[in-house]
């Protein structure tokens, strides 16, 4: 196993999943998650950082895919002890391993800046989203300040490999509206506390366009 296999094995899963429970960042997982609601579908689930912002009442089953499988036992046990019936399995967001038209809300949080293809994924949430189902999003990605965007390109590189392959270039709401999804904007803004290369956050609700 090469340095870089080894790394993104053992240290970069751990590493992630701290950055990504730091208390800012939860604070913005406090106001999205809880909107889930029916059959709901976490990509991304691994670790189970945002169970316990779910409504307990208003989920009557939970399902969850990561790539990585290190993460899913944390997030298996975070959901069987809210007395879900939980299906979490190994899986990434190109080839989701659900039927067509099964959820009611997709959950995606920190998710799209690091899959291998963002408007794959969004074609596949839209195959097995209900008719009148939302996506719940949460993503950092490409600033709206040049001089902010103008970093992250030159920082990119190197962040890409560290991060797990998480783009800091991504726009977030144009890639969503061009998947096909009508957006309800949130909330958007650079997280305090946070180098702004990696701090642009938005947040809101995707549905289908024109159900």
């Amino acid at each position: 196993m090469g340095l870089q296999s080894w790394y993104d094995a053992h240290v970069m899963p751990r590493m992630v999943t701290f950055a990504c429970g730091q208390g800012q960042v939860m604070k913005r997982r406090s106001f999205v998650v809880p909107l889930a609601q029916g059959k709901v579908l976490e990509l991304g689930c691994g670790g189970g950082l945002n169970q316990q912002f779910y409504d307990t009442d208003a989920v009557a089953a939970f399902s969850g895919i990561d790539p990585h499988d290190g993460l899913l036992d944390a997030a298996r046990a975070a959901s069987e002890a809210r007395g879900w019936h939980t299906d979490i399995k190994q899986g990434v967001g190109e080839e989701i391993p659900f039927p067509s038209s099964t959820f009611d809300t997709v959950v995606c949080t920190y998710t799209l800046c690091s899959v291998s293809d963002p408007a794959k994924v969004l074609a596949e949430v839209r195959r097995v989203l209900k008719p009148g189902g939302q996506m719940l999003f949460l993503e950092h990605g490409r600033a709206p300040d040049a001089s902010v965007a103008k970093w992250q390109m030159r920082v990119e590189p190197v962040w890409k490999r560290l991060a797990g392959g998480c783009h800091l270039t991504r726009p977030v709401g144009a890639t969503l509206r061009g998947a096909g999804f009508e957006v309800e904007p949130m909330g958007q803004g650079y997280m305090p506390k946070t180098p702004r290369i990696a701090g642009w956050m938005e947040w809101g609700i995707a549905r289908k366009a024109g159900v």
